[in-house]
């Protein structure tokens, strides 16, 4: 008879939080795919534009992993509108040896969350610059404050602002920034001269039209875009390409499809068979990242089923430290 754990969203947000280790985790999972081990299919896409929404199924399989998760990840930007979160979802864990189904994480979104702040942290640690102080986080929502947290974690921020469409949402995130990280945090009413004053930019929109343009940009920046993961997103300028001295997409083959190199490769920015080092080749030291203090960087995250693999397993086996979750027997 097999024994199948049941984690509810309170089991996982007791046992896995944004930390050092959750970024050490998807970091090591970035590695591993450069490896070229993982076997990591095609996000499965699908849109439903009748209700500004969409669902992401995405997986990978880890040598050295003992399982491998299954994700579903809606994301409805309405929601926010009718009292409700923009993303939730699940991930079902089996087991790699077997395929027999070991464990059911009703997360809601929340360890997706995490593993996107924490690629984010992994992006700056490799890309920014060892003293980049100040940050400015385009768009308010969950995944904005988290990456402003996530890089707290990894470079010495000291002041931070925040930018959104909803002013009022802006502020509120930038209050509560301010109590929770113990820096300052403002609200920004002009994005141009936000980006313009930070050493890293965070783009966290589910934006169709750039709202980062490349005039704002100077020498020795570092940009990370979390929000492109479709084919009609769109948060940066594609002219950013032509400033940037470094390029680097989480899997160049997703973003030439869903990222912001979509968009700069369709404009005509960049050539559509360029290539471009990963930035798990960044990590596992096998490209150089960024190579000057004057440099500018891009990080260019779509999302990986390798993250997802990575994180439900981290949290099944904290989950299983603390004696987390309920068991069914099948």
């Amino acid at each position: 008879m097999a024994r199948i754990k049941i984690l509810a969203e309170a089991d996982l947000r007791r046992a896995v939080a944004l930390d050092l280790d959750a970024i050490a985790c998807i970091e090591d999972a970035f590695a591993a795919l450069a490896s070229g081990e993982v076997v990591m299919p095609p996000i499965l896409s699908m849109a439903i534009a009748p209700f500004n929404g969409e669902v992401d199924v995405k997986t990978a399989f880890v040598p050295g992993i003992d399982s491998f998760a299954i994700k579903i990840s809606p994301g409805f930007f309405d929601n926010p509108k009718l009292g409700l979160p923009s993303t939730s979802g699940l991930m079902v864990l089996f087991a790699a040896r077997t395929g027999m189904l070991e464990a059911l994480l009703l997360d809601n979104g929340y360890l997706t969350d995490v593993r996107t702040a924490a690629a984010g942290a992994v992006a700056a640690r490799h890309l920014a610059r060892a003293d980049a102080s100040t940050a400015c986080i385009l768009g308010a929502g969950c995944q904005g404050r988290l990456q402003l947290k996530a890089l707290t974690l990894v470079r010495p921020i000291r002041s931070a602002t925040i930018w959104a469409r909803d002013a009022e949402k802006a502020a509120k995130a930038a209050t509560e920034m301010t109590q929770e990280l113990g820096i300052e945090v403002r609200a920004a009413q002009d994005p141009a001269a936000a980006v313009r004053e930070a050493d890293i930019i965070v783009t966290t929109t589910p934006a169709t039209t750039p709202v980062l343009e490349a005039d704002w940009l100077r020498p020795g920046q570092h940009i990370t875009a979390m929000g492109s993961d479709q084919e009609h997103k769109n948060e940066i300028d594609p002219a950013c390409f032509a400033r940037a001295d470094l390029y680097v997409p989480d899997r160049l083959s997703q973003t030439r499809l869903l990222g912001e190199l979509r968009t700069a490769i369709a404009s005509g920015v960049v050539a559509a068979g360029a290539e471009f080092a990963e930035l798990g080749a960044i990590v596992s030291g096998k490209a150089a990242g960024r190579t000057s203090d004057d440099a500018i960087t891009i990080a260019d995250l779509t999302g990986t089923g390798v993250q997802d693999t990575a994180i439900a397993t981290f949290a099944l086996g904290r989950a299983l430290m603390l004696e987390a979750g309920a068991d069914f027997s099948n």
